[in-house]
């Protein structure tokens, strides 16, 4: 099922009217000096997901402050993206998920699934269950659950405390993630 929702044109249709909807949030409220923002999305070139995406799920919405002696760049939180990360946000925790245990047909068939390598999926495995665990952001949320989560199972355990169907759970996870998709100031200002 997993594999399905990989590759589901709508699930990133979705995503991406979510990502413009807090767009539309961040630009409403402005800059912080007061000034307007002037659209100042950047390209992107993400791994993963359907073939068939169009040419809007290569850009990073975000904007640029018109003020002179401001010019600051505002970037909302996205579900599209995870970070700085090439893949696409649903692609690394999908497959993240999916690598639970270190069966090597699973991890061969997945790398040729989205086109990664093996080491790109181990380096992913790792940074959830040590830089994500250790993170200030899991430290100050990772403690709201009512019972903990196991940290040798991230993500899947996090994907699995978010009710409603397979793409409800991995949106609810998504949207979960949200503060570390964008600096601390940027996601102040949506």
């Amino acid at each position: 099922m997993c594999q399905k929702l990989l590759a589901d044109a709508r699930l990133y249709g979705f995503l991406f009217e979510c990502d413009k909807d807090m767009a539309a949030e961040a630009r409403a409220a402005g800059c912080d000096c007061g000034g307007v923002l002037h659209v100042g999305d950047y390209p992107r070139k993400p791994r993963g997901g359907p073939a068939e995406r169009g040419p809007e799920h290569e850009r990073r919405l975000s904007f640029c402050c018109n003020r002179e002696g401001c010019r600051s760049r505002v970037t909302p939180p996205s579900v599209r993206f995870l970070g700085r990360r090439v893949y696409l946000g649903a692609v690394v925790v999908l497959v993240s998920a999916m690598l639970h245990g270190p069966a090597p047909k699973r991890v061969t068939a997945l790398a040729a699934l989205i086109g990664a390598s093996r080491r790109t999926l181990e380096r992913w495995r790792r940074w959830w269950r040590t830089t994500f665990a250790e993170s200030v952001f899991w430290k100050a949320v990772g403690g709201r659950f009512a019972r903990p989560l196991a940290r040798g199972r991230l993500p899947r355990s996090l994907l699995e405390r978010f009710g409603g169907d397979e793409r409800d759970r991995l949106v609810a996870t998504l949207r979960f993630l949200l503060p570390i998709t964008t600096s601390a100031r940027n996601a102040s200002a949506s």
